[in-house]
């Protein structure tokens, strides 16, 4: 069969985001055919705070043909500490709101507060995670719940998973990334559990064989393809499960980032295309 029609979309750290404008990211992706973006809250507010107007950025991003898919923040919702919890869910609350000034839907919620230390107690974290969606109702915007794969919590899909179905919630979603899969100790064999029609979006990326697993960094992630993640088995059983969402390509690679932004995006996009005609069999 054909693969579905995913939305090829830009994580602007991938043409490293926070040395542009967002203007200029957004207007980078839409030159390179990209459908969507993935903005980082801190690169809005950077924005905002040089004068800048939401409206027009959302004016921008429209007129470019193009639509917000996710958007990176790090809003410490999931902490054990109470008062650091209830700042952090302010935090989530304003992020949440700035998406929505510029049509975004969906917001990306990491183990921000609780990547070291202790392990916590999962039905905890389903609860936090269920206070953190009803914010989302409020403003607009479905928080989805992210795999960090160095974090001490919620480094794997099992983690994920369970939180997800714990949370008993109809809004809850996951947020996955091939690299952070990769570091979390997976070797995919159990992604044929997620629930695609609950997956909104992919991080999309690759990893070399070296540094290996235990030394490998974020800015270690190679274009998708260029690694040794096995893209083809990935995409079609997220697939399979019911996923047709964007796929984002997010990258943090120091090489690519001496390189003219809009060359990176081009790149990237292509590769994200071929690695989907590779994994159907049409490359």
């Amino acid at each position: 069969g054909a693969p579905p029609r995913f939305k090829y979309c830009l994580n602007t750290s991938t043409i490293n985001g926070s040395q542009l404008d967002v203007l200029e990211q957004v207007k980078i992706a839409s030159k390179t055919g990209y459908d969507a973006i993935e903005p980082w809250i801190r690169d809005i507010e950077r924005f905002q705070e040089s004068g800048g107007k939401l409206r027009d950025l959302r004016n921008a991003i429209t007129d470019g043909g193009l639509t917000v898919e996710s958007g990176i923040a790090f809003g410490n919702w999931i902490t054990d500490d109470p008062q650091q919890r209830q700042e952090g869910l302010e935090r989530c609350r304003r992020d949440m709101a700035t998406l929505a000034a510029i049509g975004g839907v969906r917001i990306a919620a990491p183990p921000v507060g609780a990547t070291r230390g202790e392990k916590l107690d999962l039905d905890r974290v389903a609860e936090r995670y269920a206070a953190l969606l009803e914010i989302g109702r409020q403003e607009g915007v479905v928080p989805q719940l992210e795999l960090w794969g160095f974090s001490t919590n919620l480094s794997t899909l099992a983690e994920l998973l369970y939180v997800a179905a714990a949370a008993q919630d109809r809004d809850a979603c996951l947020l996955l990334d091939v690299y952070h899969m990769y570091k979390g100790g997976s070797d995919f064999q159990n992604i044929g559990l997620v629930p695609g029609a609950r997956m909104y979006c992919l991080h999309m990326n690759d990893y070399p064989a070296v540094p290996p697993r235990d030394q490998i960094q974020d800015k270690d992630r190679v274009y998708p393809g260029d690694g040794v993640a096995p893209l083809t088995e990935i995409l079609p059983t997220l697939a399979r499960g019911g996923f047709a969402g964007s796929l984002s390509l997010e990258l943090f690679n120091r090489s690519y980032w001496e390189l003219p932004p809009e060359e990176v995006a081009r790149t990237g996009l292509n590769k994200m295309r071929q690695c989907v005609q590779a994994a159907w069999g049409e490359g």
